[in-house]
Parts: C-alpha cells; sequence; structure tokens
C-alpha cells in the first residue's frame, strides 16, 4: 500500500519527510530526514549556534547554582533534624528516669 500524499514538518532545521511507503510489517509508516531546501547563509548559522551557545551555557550556570542552594538547604535541614532527634532522646531518657523514680515510689507506699 502507498499513501496518497506525504507530509514535511522542520525539526531543528531539519527537515523530516513521512515517506509514502510502508515498512516491511506494513502498519507503519517510515521517515526520512534530510537537509533543509532553503539553507541559511553562514553567517546566521553561526549566529544561532552562538547563540544556542549562549543560553545553554546560561542554564547550565543557573542549574548549577540551583543545585547548590538546594544541597546547602538540605544539608541545614538534616542538620535541623539530628539537633531535635538529640534533643527528644534527652527527654525521653528524663522521662524514662522520672516513671522509673514514680513506679518505685509507688511500689514502696503500696507495701
Amino acid at each position: 500500500k502507498s499513501y496518497q500524499h506525504t507530509t514535511d514538518f522542520r525539526l531543528n532545521e531539519l527537515l523530516i519527510q513521512k515517506s509514502p511507503y510502508f515498512t516491511a510489517t506494513g502498519d507503519m509508516p517510515t521517515y526520512q530526514i534530510r537537509a533543509p531546501t532553503t539553507a541559511l547563509p553562514q553567517g546566521v548559522v553561526m549566529q544561532l549556534a552562538e547563540e544556542a551557545t549562549r543560553k545553554r551555557e546560561l542554564r547550565l550556570m543557573k542549574t548549577g547554582k540551583a543545585c547548590r542552594e538546594c544541597r546547602r538547604k538540605k544539608k541545614e535541614y538534616v542538620k535541623c533534624l539530628e539537633n531535635r532527634v538529640a534533643v527528644l532522646e534527652n527527654q525521653n531518657k528524663t522521662l524514662i528516669e522520672e516513671l522509673k523514680a514514680l513506679k518505685d515510689l509507688y511500689c514502696h507506699k503500696a507495701e
């Protein structure tokens, strides 16, 4: 079977063309990638490449800064949790000792 027409669309300045023929399995169309028919001037291509590189570097810098801030906040949060654990362990120890003392006092009164 074959298609009656082909469909073209652009993706990052490459032209992707749907082939008018089915694949060997007969159910999925194939795609071909080819260079665009209208070429941009070399200077424009270089400017676009430089702009893309600049944007990528800027994005990587922002991502790195955000990651450092996230790690710093996480360390601060973990430190706060560790301090809270220490305080709660001390409170628990004190309460256990107090309970033991009250049990001893109650046992002696009962006798």
